[in-house]
């Protein structure tokens, strides 16, 4: 089994359980940080990329995440004891682009394996109507696009370097994300490449029906427009053919100006939008003022950035099937 071996101190074990490390593993259930756990042992940035690594290792991994349940990911901060934890590890899986500390953290180790989930798909650009319109054909980004060519002003943020790095919203793209996991996982560990192999082979599976029931589910609907509180859902919108109107960019941080607060208000009335969502992680008072000034109600549409006792599901299927009976009831499906 391609698993280093090692022996740390009583001491060195009590700091690192001390670091505050959260994990998701299916050989325990406990915090124990990463390394000498008699398995393959997995550093994994956040939910989406643990959940990856959970599915596919099943019971020869053990999976630590980097970012708590209920931290926002983009806020991480990597202390000192985590980047020197990272080096007791087999493997990182990690999507560089969205939390900058991990990608910094991870470039400078020296563990064996790095996974790179952006290099598993192609990322995109997204965020700015004009270009969700040219991709639909549709004459929303013409009668919108010369006031998002201005988003800069508004305060937006889209300096994710190499695109929007949300991909794991889109089932189809998240999809080849987890082949391409399973194939280093194969690699790093070949004593277990067989189940592996397995393992994503059902997981991929179980994507591409839930892709399936997000085009069934939205396929008869009176609206394509939804507004959320961060660009988060680009990927999906342009997998399902709608267009995502964020009250902030990329940054789920940034403050919206008074211009693109109006602005919303206008694409509400001319484009049929009953909701305004905003999600578990991030405060919910900027959707709120928006929807109550427009007459609109509120729903949660969940990044699924971390799993929490407020999340609309136990797992990424669950909340993802959250998220699509919610997006039906805003755009008014059949």
């Amino acid at each position: 089994m391609n698993v280093r071996r090692r022996h740390i101190s009583a001491v060195a074990l009590t700091a690192a359980a001390a670091l505050g490390f959260g994990t998701l593993t299916a050989c325990s259930s406990d915090s124990a940080a990463a390394g000498d756990t008699g398995t393959f042992d997995v550093v994994a940035s956040f939910y989406p990329m643990a959940f990856l690594a959970e599915r596919i290792g099943g019971e020869h991994v053990h999976v630590t995440s980097l970012t708590q349940p209920g931290q926002e990911p983009h806020d991480l901060e990597i202390s000192a004891k985590q980047t020197a934890q990272l080096e007791e590890s087999d493997a990182a899986l990690y999507l560089k682009g969205l939390q900058p500390s991990v990608d910094e953290a991870i470039g400078q180790s020296p563990i064996a394996t790095k996974i790179d989930a952006a290099e598993l798909t192609a990322l995109e650009e997204h965020g700015t109507e004009a270009g969700h319109g040219e991709e639909h054909g549709d004459e929303h980004g013409d009668e919108h696009g010369d006031e998002h060519a201005h988003e800069d002003e508004h305060g937006h943020d889209h300096d994710h370097e190499g695109g929007d790095p949300h991909i794991w919203l889109d089932p189809v793209k998240y999809a080849e994300v987890a082949e391409g996991v399973g194939k280093a996982f194969q690699k790093a560990d070949p004593d277990h490449a067989a189940d592996y192999r397995k393992n994503t082979a059902t997981l991929v599976k179980d994507l591409k029906a839930l892709d399936q029931k997000f085009r069934t589910g939205l396929a008869n609907r009176k609206t394509d427009v939804f507004v959320t509180t961060h660009a988060a859902f680009g990927y999906l919108a342009e997998r399902y053919g709608l267009t995502e109107e964020a009250i902030s960019g990329l940054d789920p941080d940034t403050e919206p100006s008074g211009a693109r607060v109006k602005e919303l208000q206008k694409i509400a009335e001319e484009d049929g939008v009953t909701t305004v969502f905003y999600e578990t992680l991030v405060s919910d008072r900027t959707a709120k003022t928006l929807a109550g000034d427009t007459g609109l109600r509120t729903d949660v549409l969940d990044p699924v950035e971390g799993i929490t006792d407020h999340s609309r599901g136990e797992d990424y299927f669950q909340v993802m099937e959250a998220n699509l009976t919610a997006l039906r009831t805003a755009l008014g499906a059949r």
